[in-house]
């Protein structure tokens, strides 16, 4: 029986797959965006998922959107925490401002979304949250000590709040993608590609938005019942941990 999810970040890039699998998989899907409208709405008009617009570094804003969200179409039992964003710098040319972005977006943005739904799927004895992490949150990554410190911070949120929400029915999981072939990677030239990051990556190839949304699909299935705080690299063999 399909249940209602909520993906932040889910009309573009790892997002959006993730929002068209888990509606292939029979799922009510809402998928939140937080600045571009042309692009939202052309990703509702070409998949049919409903798109609404909040900022998740905003506690406020996330508790007014799922209310909305709740009422138009049902309690929240899948949340899918995917929103990201990067402020990048080495770390002596890094502002309080690039720090606090990134945080408040990455880590402070799986709090905001997470709380206002946590009592109801305890309530319910039943929940799926899957927290989109990085393979940057395990290994780190020189320039992104902002963005780094919050992927390891959103693994340590996955463990914890699997322990609280083990026995109520609700299960708690990260995903930590590597390098995957979206917008962000094709601005990337092919010499620094073919030199410097496929070598990396002992399976020679980028992943595909597909391959990490099948994983979330998993772990939002009455299947994964029995996987919780559990990190799932899917990095093609870039790092091993």
């Amino acid at each position: 029986m399909g249940k209602v999810a909520i993906v932040t970040g889910g009309s573009r890039g790892i997002g959006a797959a993730i929002s068209k699998a888990l509606k292939a998989a029979g799922h009510t899907v809402v998928a939140t965006y937080a600045g571009n409208d042309e692009k939202a709405n052309a990703f509702k008009d070409d998949t049919g998922i409903p798109v609404y617009k909040w900022d998740v570094s905003s506690f406020e804003a996330c508790c007014e959107g799922i209310a909305k969200v709740e009422a138009e179409h049902g309690p929240v039992e899948i949340l899918v925490n995917n929103a990201g964003i990067t402020k990048d710098a080495m770390f002596h040319k890094m502002t309080p401002e690039h720090w606090q972005a990134v945080i408040g977006t990455n880590l402070s943005g799986l709090f905001n979304m997470t709380r206002p739904v946590w009592e109801g799927m305890r309530e319910r004895n039943f929940g799926r949250i899957i927290n989109i992490s990085s393979i940057n949150g395990q290994k780190g990554q020189a320039g992104q000590a902002n963005y780094s410190a919050a992927k390891a911070g959103d693994l340590g949120f996955t463990k914890a709040l699997a322990l609280e929400g083990a026995k109520k029915g609700i299960t708690v999981n990260a995903i930590c993608p590597g390098y995957i072939n979206t917008d962000m990677m094709a601005t990337i030239s092919d010499d620094v590609m073919q030199k410097h990051i496929l070598p990396q990556i002992p399976v020679g190839r980028l992943g595909e938005a597909d391959e990490i949304a099948r994983c979330v699909v998993f772990l939002a299935s009455d299947d994964a019942g029995f996987i919780t705080g559990s990190t799932l690299s899917a990095n093609g063999g870039q790092y091993m941990d």
